[in-house]
């Protein structure tokens, strides 16, 4: 092991998760919290961190335009249409189960650092095949790190609350380029609801399409949110919280970053679900509690749809450490 050269991390992951659903639900912003202690910053030297995440078919790495089969319950085939999800707060796990910030560059269209909040947009999508995004990608986080002994890695699925209700529409001068719909479009829903944290679509690609609808959405974001005095603060986009705030914590308790990369697995991700029938609500899940669609898909991530909390029992299997090439 190269120590202070290399980071290594697990390929078994431990992953907690709350998500909100469309409908109802009580109490605050919930947060979820990484187990391990914070490091207190290092004055000593820097060193970069890189770390790539990939679009898996199961053990098998996709991309726009690949023929994927096996698809959910009556194992469709279809491809990616969009594969976009925001990543946030990366931080590496000491040996003594400390954690260390992963410091952000300047702001730029993937990235933005707010306070004590860093989110990166990863876009794994380029506009060819059945994608109709731009052939812009980002497969990175990039930062830097105090140097040290590290032994895995934690990280959220979803934009912090401080990011996730700004002005969508404003210019990059108010909200940055990462949260900013004319920048990175398709990644906003209302501003009270703030933005998709996940999306993630799946679609008919034959030439005489037999999906109704023809695509599968896996979009994750903010529901159930308030104002801070009244429903018209909320619909004024000033969001004191959301009682379902779907943000996801993943925790790796090893891997090496030479040598491994972090896997998305849309099969895993669309579940049991058929994929070519619509069972109720917005094709897809779309986080609402009642969308039949969003219960094997919250069982993927290890949620409990009933309360937006992680299961009692079972593990997600949508993210894991997969060889790089």
């Amino acid at each position: 092991m190269k120590k202070y050269r290399a980071l290594w991390f697990v390929a078994s992951s431990f992953l907690t998760v709350v998500v909100m659903s469309a409908c109802g639900g009580g109490g605050g912003e919930r947060e979820t919290v990484a187990t391990g202690r914070a490091d207190a910053p290092s004055a000593g030297a820097q060193r970069a961190v890189s770390v790539e995440f990939v679009a898996m078919a199961g053990s098998e790495p996709v991309s726009c335009g690949d023929v994927i089969t096996n698809i959910g319950s009556t194992n469709a085939t279809g491809g990616i249409k969009d594969l976009r999800f925001y990543i946030a707060n990366v931080k590496l796990i000491t040996r003594s189960g400390a954690l260390q910030p992963v410091e952000l560059g300047p702001n730029d269209d993937w990235n933005a650092t707010l306070g004590k909040d860093r989110v990166t947009l990863i876009d794994l999508e380029d506009k060819t095949g059945a994608c109709a995004g731009t052939v812009a990608m980002n497969k990175r986080i990039n930062g830097s790190v105090a140097d040290g002994d590290y032994v895995g890695i934690t990280m959220t699925l979803g934009v912090p609350l401080a990011f996730n209700h700004s002005d969508q529409s404003a210019g990059t001068a108010v909200t940055p380029a990462v949260i900013n719909n004319g920048v990175n479009p398709g990644m906003a829903w209302s501003w009270a609801g703030g933005r998709k944290f996940t999306r993630v679509e799946l679609t008919d690609i034959a030439e005489v399409p037999t999906w109704t609808p023809t695509t599968y959405n896996l979009h994750l974001g903010s529901t159930d949110c308030f104002g801070s005095t009244s429903a018209a603060n909320t619909a004024a986009g000033e969001v004191a919280g959301c009682n379902r705030p779907n943000r996801m914590t993943i925790r790796f308790e090893r891997f090496d970053a030479d040598t491994q990369r972090i896997g998305l697995d849309v099969l895993a991700f669309a579940g049991q679900n058929d994929v070519t029938q619509n069972a109720g609500g917005p094709s897809g899940c779309m986080s609402a509690q009642a969308d039949p669609e969003c219960n094997d898909v919250f069982k993927a991530l290890g949620l409990d749809n009933a309360t937006g909390s992680p299961a009692v029992t079972g593990q997600q299997r949508v993210f894991s450490v997969v060889a790089a090439p």
